[in-house]
């Protein structure tokens, strides 16, 4: 397995390829500094399955950079890691496709935590901002009924089917409706009927609340099986 961290500290670097030899003691962990040479290596390296990204780099705005890696690697997963990690960011990385976002305040066990979520296939939110979050950036209470008002639930407690099952799975990892159809071999129509179902389901209205919600519930969502076709 291979791991690129972009951040332009050398010192953050250091240590996240102290901790990822802890974690994956076999993975081979790559550095970049800036947007530059994180799309060379990208390009020289397409087996790379895991890009830790910081979103403050020196020559490119970082959310402008993992929409373009989501774009044109859509099959590598992008955690952010950010210092500023206030609602609106997170959202707006969710939306560009991230897999997790990791403030950089967090601690060596939460930053351990997260990624190993991150790993077994779940997305890692700051708590403060799970089941809170709306297109707007307010943080309403959530309405009886809702996901939210159940963290216990599991996805058949909510009605969804196995295949709305794999079809949240693949928009937790950032896929868009096109994507998944091509993943799951199903047409345009049949995905839109099945995201509409998934953020009734869960009560919210767009597909970043849909992740969001998703990780509150704690659900690990992996093994899409896109060549079994159902509807």
């Amino acid at each position: 397995m291979k791991i690129l961290v972009v951040d332009d500290h050398v010192l953050i670097r250091e240590a996240l390829r102290g901790l990822f030899k802890e974690l994956k003691p076999d993975a081979t962990v790559l550095e970049a500094p800036d947007a530059a040479q994180t799309m060379q290596l990208l390009a020289n390296q397409p087996d790379i399955a895991l890009v830790l990204l910081d979103l403050s780099l020196p020559d490119r705005d970082g959310l402008a950079l993992l929409a373009e890696v989501r774009e044109r690697y859509p099959s590598i997963s992008v955690v952010v890691l950010s210092g500023f990690p206030d609602r609106a960011n997170v959202v707006r990385a969710l939306e560009h496709g991230a897999l997790g976002f990791i403030p950089k305040s967090a601690g060596r066990e939460v930053m351990t935590s997260a990624l190993n979520l991150v790993f077994s296939g779940g997305v890692y939110i700051p708590p403060e901002i799970l089941g809170s979050v709306t297109s707007e950036g307010t943080a309403p209470s959530p309405p009886s009924g809702s996901a939210a008002a159940r963290p216990q639930a599991s996805p058949a407690d909510l009605g969804l089917t196995g295949r709305q099952v794999d079809v949240l799975a693949l928009m937790m990892q950032g896929n868009s409706n096109k994507a998944i159809c091509r993943r799951l071999e199903l047409a345009e129509p049949t995905v839109k009927n099945h995201v509409t179902a998934i953020l009734k389901a869960l009560g919210v209205s767009n597909r970043t609340e849909a992740v969001l919600a998703a990780a509150a519930l704690g659900w690990k969502l992996d093994g899409v099986q896109p060549t079994v076709r159902r509807s």
